[in-house]
């Protein structure tokens, strides 16, 4: 458990999941693309999901070592809500789905799927048996005033680091919101082509998530509606037909 003693140990797990997490993720759409790709929101190699993901399975399941059925099937829980949620908050505030699972079987609204929560679930056995215990061994190590100094070096970084990857998110979600496109693909393919021309933030940005899918929000309630009207007209249809038939029986 967290404590006053040993909250800094936890703030120096956090940033040991958030770059063993983008390593993970790096090797991944290296075999997948065959090219570097530095992947997550930040410039920096670091992904914060996981790091989080890392401190609340160590907080939370440490307790169930003695079970590792539950430690799996609880790290696979952790992990599909924090990565539901992130998807979903990161859709609501930058109008884009950075990810998108829907074309794999067994997923919940393309944000999370068995693919990748199964592998979580197993990384939550390695969190709770072996790297959280050999970090903290090797943190017991280091004096308190080297951890606190390193722990506020890395936040000082992480903290400039969410400032600007936030305005970089900021100006495509602006661009996307001004096109008049009416399709995601569509939008998303005229966004990237003139992004490509702007700052290297921005071009690295896009390239970190290749299947990302930007769209305008104004056109997606516009289609929205739109869909909803049709199926609408379709129900009244059906019922008039209905009753067309009903009254020549009769």
């Amino acid at each position: 458990m967290i404590t006053a003693e040993n909250y800094l140990y936890y703030v120096l797990l956090f940033f040991t999941g958030s770059i063993l997490g983008w390593c993970i993720e790096v090797c991944c759409k290296l075999i997948q693309y065959h090219r570097f790709i530095n992947r997550g929101f930040l410039v920096g190699p670091w992904c914060p999901i996981y790091g989080f993901g890392t401190v609340f399975i160590s907080v939370l399941l440490t307790r169930y070592s003695e079970d590792p059925f539950a430690v799996f099937g609880l790290a696979i829980l952790i992990c599909g809500v924090l990565e539901y949620t992130t998807s979903y908050m990161m859709e609501k505030i930058f109008h884009a789905r950075w990810w998108d699972y829907s074309t794999k079987k067994f997923n919940l609204n393309g944000r999370i799927c068995a693919d990748t929560l199964l592998p979580f679930g197993l990384l939550g056995l390695l969190l709770v048996y072996v790297i959280t215990p050999v970090m903290f061994s090797c943190f017991d190590h280091l004096s308190e005033k080297a951890i606190q100094i390193t722990c506020f070096s890395l936040i000082s970084i992480f903290v400039a680091d969410i400032i600007v990857s936030t305005i970089t998110l900021i100006k495509i979600r602006i661009h996307a919101g001004k096109l008049n496109g009416d399709s995601t693909e569509k939008i998303t393919n005229e966004v990237r082509a003139v992004l490509a021309e702007k700052s290297a933030l921005v071009r690295r940005t896009m390239k970190a998530f290749p299947e990302a899918k930007l769209y305008n929000r104004k056109i997606l309630v516009i289609m929205r509606e739109r869909r909803l009207q049709i199926q609408k007209d379709i129900k009244i249809a059906k019922e008039k037909t209905r009753q067309r038939i009903q009254n020549h029986y009769d």
